[in-house]
């Protein structure tokens, strides 16, 4: 299977240098579009992670049986876009505080999560999220309820649902962010 836009495998391996991170902010199709165009990230995929089931289905996650969120993988070149970066576009393209979903999405599969592929970037993904939280707390959001983890199994999810939204530029995208901007330093 290969990516919609971009012509590349969506299994190959990761390329010298390169780096990844799994990301969940409610409904996967506009997750990725807010990626996929971004300067530096070299491919995006759709899939399933933070649960139990090995290899789920669309319809097993979207059960709430299977504990896993749909997410997006992003495989980028860190030398031409920052890991920090790429953390501010998830912030910013979601309401990290509502729990188990965004907007009118309802249900486990909709929950917010960074996973990430080394300790160093756990931290890094933790003060962002403090940072951010401090900006959500003057503009009186709640709680954000992030789950921050460390190497979970990704699935990919299936072909139609890989870059969907540019296969169909109607689709529905019910990701909506706070309008609150990550803090400059």
């Amino acid at each position: 299977m290969d990516h919609y836009i971009k012509k590349i495998s969506l299994v190959s391996p990761l390329p010298d240098g390169f780096k990844e991170i799994i990301l969940g902010a409610g409904c996967f199709w506009g997750v990725e579009r807010k990626f996929y165009d971004l300067p530096g990230v070299y491919l995006t995929s759709t899939g399933y992670c933070g649960g139990l089931t090995k290899n789920p289905s669309y319809e097993e996650v979207c059960s709430g049986e299977t504990g896993h969120a749909e997410v997006i993988k992003v495989i980028y070149d860190p030398e031409l876009i920052d890991f920090e970066d790429l953390l501010i576009v998830f912030w910013e393209c979601h309401d990290p505080t509502q729990g188990m979903r965004q907007g009118n999405d309802i249900g486990t599969q909709y929950r917010s999560l960074i996973v990430c592929s080394s300790e160093k970037d756990v931290e890094v993904a933790k003060i962002s999220k403090e940072k951010y939280q401090s900006v959500l707390r003057d503009n009186r959001f709640g709680e954000i309820t992030t789950e921050i983890l460390k190497n979970k199994e990704y699935f990919l999810a299936e072909e139609y649902h890989q870059q969907y939204l540019a296969k169909n530029p109607n689709g529905y995208c019910g990701i909506g962010g706070t309008n609150c901007s990550f803090p400059k330093e």
